[in-house]
């Protein structure tokens, strides 16, 4: 195939002439835009029909910022909830210690408002811990002989008898409950006046009532008080309440045991009884004179 010859004359209007015509065109269709609104419509047509290639030209990098944006929010959100579970942590920290703080400020204001013993002076303590030891049951307080604390001391608080202080140390000092084996409290029934002796079991919650007769005056639900004759307790402070009675005919003694009335395990604070001003003599001590026995002799006569 051979190439076609090339025109000997150029045919159409020469280049500065379309550019002329065009720009006078584009005026014209400037003006008449802005003054009568001929365009909108044409560009409303024109926006539809490329709506569908604009987003598809915007599709990947909507969906690279969308894919950044949701790896961001996640880590924001776990590092948001790693916090507020740190917060909700503290916060429950703080509300039981809150608690906590309530129960004892309630506790150290019963202590106050509880009826002291008008002859004895009174001293609140803070128990710091219970010895190793499952065989007794004792508590350590916080007051010792700095603070002129001795042996023998009664040791109450706003619910009733606790114990009897045994060992004292320069800043501390050991409180033998009553449920421990070694002590005995003399207590007497509200209701019917009975004295008797209260004896530790050993384990908490738990005292016994020894050496009463099976036909005594006492019933299950009664008070029991200290009597008093002791010397170390104050009379007509609780001790316990008679829990359980067992009567058998072919035993002397009735097997009653109490429930104590003081929270011996359930509160921090205690109320440590200054020793009476004048305690009874020491009956071990007193020395009892016996009268001398006096022998008469009888002048003898002799037998006639």
């Amino acid at each position: 195939m051979q190439d076609s010859p090339a025109p000997i004359f150029k045919r159409g209007p020469s280049p500065a002439v379309r550019l002329a015509f065009f720009s006078l065109l584009s005026l014209v269709m400037l003006v008449a835009d802005a003054r009568f609104r001929y365009g909108e419509n044409v560009r409303a047509i024109v926006s539809v029909a490329l709506y569908p290639l604009q987003q598809a030209a915007a599709m990947p990098g909507m969906l690279l910022s969308r894919a950044g944006e949701f790896f961001v929010t996640q880590a924001s959100l776990v590092s948001e909830n790693n916090k507020l579970r740190r917060e909700a942590l503290d916060s429950a920290a703080r509300m039981l210690r809150l608690q906590a703080l309530e129960t004892e400020n309630a506790q150290l204001h019963r202590l106050l408002d509880a009826p002291l013993v008008p002859d004895r002076k009174s001293r609140v303590a803070t128990v710091l811990y219970e010895p190793r030891d499952p065989f007794t049951r004792r508590i350590i307080i916080d007051q010792g002989l700095t603070t002129d604390v001795s042996a023998g001391q009664a040791v109450i608080d706003h619910l009733g008898v606790v114990g009897q202080i045994t060992r004292v140390f320069p800043l501390v000092s050991e409180v033998s409950l009553i449920t421990d084996k070694s002590q005995s409290v003399p207590v007497q029934d509200v209701r019917s006046g009975l004295r008797a002796v209260t004896f530790g079991l050993g384990h908490d919650g738990a005292l016994e009532l020894r050496f009463i007769p099976v036909n005594s005056d006492i019933q299950i639900g009664d008070v029991l008080v200290t009597s008093g004759i002791d010397g170390t307790y104050p009379p007509g402070l609780p001790v316990a309440v008679v829990a359980n009675i067992e009567r058998n005919a072919a035993f002397a003694f009735a097997r009653i045991t109490c429930t104590p009335t003081a929270g011996l395990a359930n509160y921090r604070h205690v109320v440590v009884l200054s020793p009476p001003d004048v305690l009874p003599p020491d009956p071990t001590k007193t020395k009892v004179e016996t009268p001398v026995e006096t022998r008469t002799t009888r002048k003898r006569t002799p037998a006639p």
